[in-house]
């Protein structure tokens, strides 16, 4: 880790006066050059409600650190808005976002040689590339949630984005009138903060917490109430701590932190993008973390707690009934987290979680008994068959029909997919496969939100398969299986699937097999060629040269 600059300024004097009259002109005074500079990666945009509210933390956080004695530096870092692009081409840049967002922060702060780091994100990419970054760069680091959106309200029912998704497949089924479609957008998203659910940010967040890198409750509050600022506050002074004692994220990013995020991934039914960043996140600290790590945390974390896709409560019902720390002290008393794992506060997780009981208020509904989990094992499955020979990620919770085999339905595109079963073209028992969408052929793994959403909206949610390389959002449920890896554009078998063909999804098995014979396949192998990079030049020609495989977070410096 280069030195800091503060001690390059203080131990060599007067040959680093450039230096120095330089940090005058952004305000430092006489008695500032002995104190820690602290980077602070704001992640405001006006893109996206997601991180529209975002700038006021940050400067209640920038008080905060001059407060503490350190000298903040706030730099700006890019978001992309999933729920805005979704569907469109611009989703393919999302996922990009992730490793730009991780580059950004960690050029910023090595190249100034800062103390330590204060990140501020909202949008789903926002909170892993923030980590990736803090991870590399092992200098102390805290994370802080923009916050989550309160909940749409229509006709006594709570809305999220993914309501105006699944509105829109409702209205092409002809279950819903225009003007109802309309009246579900006007009021799905009321105003600043991350989607509603248990989609992918409130997830990230969730398992940030869990991580020890943000602070207890902070990843459930809501971004428009007074507490969210409060806590941005509590956490500039906590990080300057943290420099103090010098607590590194390599310290608390162990083995052990995420065990713990994926046991509360799986408690509180969270989104499918998270096995892809934890894997990236683990890359980065260099902990070797695998696919079927999900799998053994799967079989022994029930999911207790009830929330939207495919539940009834929002991340802001949750944070009511008592938020992560509920959900962590359950898993605590029931030898299903690690209490020893440290935090940025300095205290271990047993010890911030010690006055938090063990057993969920009887006043609410939210987080269930552990004894009376919604699912006795976890959601989130990983898939492997000749389909998906190093794996692929589904929900399996939730769904009526365990198994399906059926005819495929093979399209090349999420839009040829989209406009299809809009057209009515997709019956019950179908499987669908939209493929070229993965890291490298899409590029980018754009998340298929709009055909899943299209789907359930026609009312086939539980009568067909969806198989991709790309990825679901967080709001996605349904027998749908994404992150098939190798996926399509190096030669994947989901490359070599042919219309008709009989391909079985089976949750309880988790077996995703393409019925045709070894035989059969290796001659279809043979006649199939590479398809033309999509893009020759710019972020997406870069990405898709760089970009590893989707079972093995999609990273981007993975041979180098």
């Amino acid at each position: 880790m280069p030195e800091n600059l503060r001690s390059q300024v203080v131990t060599q004097g007067v040959q680093r006066s450039p230096n120095r009259a330089m940090l005058r002109a952004v305000g430092f005074q006489d008695g500032d050059f002995n104190k820690p500079i602290v980077g602070l990666a704001n992640g405001y945009s006006t893109i996206t409600p997601c991180n529209m509210g975002i700038n006021s933390l940050a400067l209640r956080a920038e008080q905060a650190l001059r407060d503490a004695s350190a000298m903040p530096q706030m730099f700006g870092t890019i978001t992309i808005s999933d729920g805005i692009s979704m569907g469109t081409e611009g989703m393919k840049y999302s996922l990009v976002s992730r490793e730009v967002i991780a580059d950004s922060i960690e050029t910023a702060c090595m190249g100034q040689s800062m103390d330590g780091v204060l990140a501020i994100g909202g949008c789903d990419k926002n909170m892993p590339g923030a980590v990736i970054a803090i991870a590399r760069m092992n200098i102390p680091a805290v994370f802080v949630y923009g916050g989550t959106i309160k909940p749409g309200h229509l006709n006594g029912k709570d809305l999220t984005v993914v309501s105006a998704f699944e509105a829109v497949g409702e209205y092409s089924a002809g279950k819903i009138s225009e003007q109802e479609l309309m009246e579900v957008e006007r009021h799905a998203c009321p105003g600043a903060g991350s989607c509603g659910g248990m989609y992918t940010a409130n997830t990230m967040s969730s398992a940030i917490e869990a991580m020890g890198l943000s602070l207890p409750y902070s990843s459930t509050m809501a971004a428009e109430d007074a507490e969210k600022a409060d806590s941005a506050e509590k956490s500039a002074f906590v990080l300057v701590d943290a420099i103090r004692q010098q607590i590194l994220p390599s310290q608390i990013l162990t083995r052990k932190a995420f065990e713990n995020a994926m046991a509360v991934i799986m408690a509180v039914g969270g989104s499918t993008n998270s096995v892809l960043h934890l894997l990236a996140i683990a890359h980065a600290v260099g902990i070797d973390l695998t696919i079927d790590d999900f799998e053994t945390i799967r079989a022994k974390v029930p999911v207790f707690c009830d929330l939207k896709p495919s539940g009834r409560y929002v991340a802001t019902d949750l944070h009511r009934a008592g938020g992560i720390p509920q959900v962590m002290k359950m898993l605590l008393a029931n030898g299903l987290l690690h209490g020893d794992a440290l935090t940025v506060t300095g205290q271990t997780v047993e010890e911030v979680l010690a006055d938090v009981l063990a057993e969920p208020r009887a006043d609410q509904d939210v987080i269930r008994p552990f004894e009376q989990p919604i699912y006795a094992q976890g959601h989130l499955g990983i898939l492997k068959g000749n389909l998906a020979t190093e794996g692929a990620v589904a929900k399996l919770t939730g769904i009526k029909k365990r198994q399906i085999t059926g005819p495929a339905r093979v399209f090349e595109s999420e839009e040829d997919c989209l406009d299809a079963i809009l057209a009515k073209q997709i019956q019950a028992g179908d499987v669908i496969i939209v493929r070229y969408e993965g890291p490298k052929g899409g590029p980018g793994m754009r998340e298929m939100l709009a055909p899943t959403s299209a789907i359930i909206g026609a009312g086939l949610g539980d009568a067909v398969g969806l198989i991709t390389d790309g990825r679901f959002s967080g709001g996605t449920y349904g027998m749908v299986v994404g992150h098939v890896a190798p996926e399509a554009a190096v030669g994947g078998a989901i490359a070599l699937v042919q219309e008709g063909d009989s391909i079985t999804i089976d949750a309880d098995a988790r077996l995703l097999q393409l019925n045709v014979s070894d035989d059969e396949l290796e001659r279809r192998r043979a006649d199939w060629t590479p398809p033309e990079p999509r893009y020759q030049r710019g972020v997406l020609a870069k990405y898709a040269k760089l970009v590893s495989s989707s079972s093995q977070g999609a990273v981007t410096d993975k041979a180098l």
